[in-house]
């Protein structure tokens, strides 16, 4: 729990505060915006919320924030925003919430499909999401991104009876058990609207998971960056070979897409045409920063 003791300063007063617990995982300030931002490196609070859709929101940051650094001085009902997640984003999609501290607070997904429920990459095996989960059907299939984002993995496999995918290059001690090792570098269907892509770089097993020829998840890979203004490769959190990270980018232009999903940064949507001219600016600006 967030503690007020360590409420930090820089939080504007009021009811919602920001403790000096936070690790910067940008959680909270992309799922509410209009009440936290960054101040010297971590979350704050810059604006209370005014309306019951700001608190609804800022209350649901509470809940996903992986280190509970979120805090309230007054008592509200959790159970509606507990009810929330999985959160919808685009039809089937949707974002689990309840991020893990072991992955540095990585969003997580989940996709409703009629051939079996998918989730990528692991989010808390915390009790009010499992239990959302059996309602909307168990889940089907774990796909694991890389190694840095597999989070609870064997708690939903031992639960739903799921199997994971996970590429033969950041299979580590804690998931040798997975079901489905991926090896080599093609392109593997998993089901006829399951793609996973192999994409080295961020780290050697790195992989993007395309759905339906629409959502391509990209774990660590890619996401939206606000400040620059286009799709962009994490330079600086590129743990194997930013060379790699380029080609991996290369080749997804062989495939349509018109959502980018990360695990870490914001997601965006563009049709088809300007996702496609989004990837050649990504890739023009990943080679100058080389």
């Amino acid at each position: 729990m967030a503690s007020v003791a360590e409420r930090r300063n820089v939080n504007v007063a009021g009811d919602v505060y920001v403790d000096s617990t936070c690790i910067d995982c940008d959680t909270c300030r992309w799922m509410a915006p209009s009440v936290f931002e960054r101040v010297q490196e971590q979350s704050a609070v810059h604006h209370q919320p005014e309306t019951p859709e700001e608190l609804h929101r800022a209350l649901m940051a509470l809940v996903a924030c992986p280190t509970a650094s979120i805090g309230t001085t007054g008592h509200h009902d959790l159970k509606p925003v507990l009810a929330a997640f999985p959160d919808p984003i685009d039809g089937p999609v949707s974002h689990c919430g309840f991020h893990h501290e072991s992955s540095f607070g990585a969003t997580s997904y989940f996709i409703a499909r009629p051939g079996g429920n998918v989730l990528v990459d692991s989010p808390r095996f915390a009790g009010p999401l499992v239990k959302r989960l059996e309602e909307l059907g168990g889940v089907a299939l774990l796909v694991l991104t890389h190694k840095d984002d597999v989070a609870d993995h064997a708690k939903f496999a031992q639960h739903f009876g799921c199997a994971r995918v996970l590429h033969e290059q950041d299979v580590e001690a804690d998931t040798r058990d997975v079901e489905r090792v991926v090896v080599g570098r093609e392109p593997v269907e998993l089901a006829p609207d399951l793609v996973f892509i192999p994409t080295p770089g961020h780290t050697r097993g790195s992989a993007c998971l395309l759905h339906d020829d629409k959502h391509l998840f990209t774990g660590d890979h890619l996401a939206w960056s606000e400040r620059r203004g286009h799709v962009y490769g994490f330079r600086d959190a590129c743990w194997y070979d930013w060379g790699e990270l380029i080609a991996s980018t290369r080749r997804l232009q062989h495939f349509r897409f018109e959502w980018i999903l990360p695990g870490h940064g914001r997601r965006c949507h563009f049709p088809l045409d300007e996702m496609g001219d989004q990837m050649r600016r990504c890739i023009t600006w990943m080679e100058s920063a080389r």
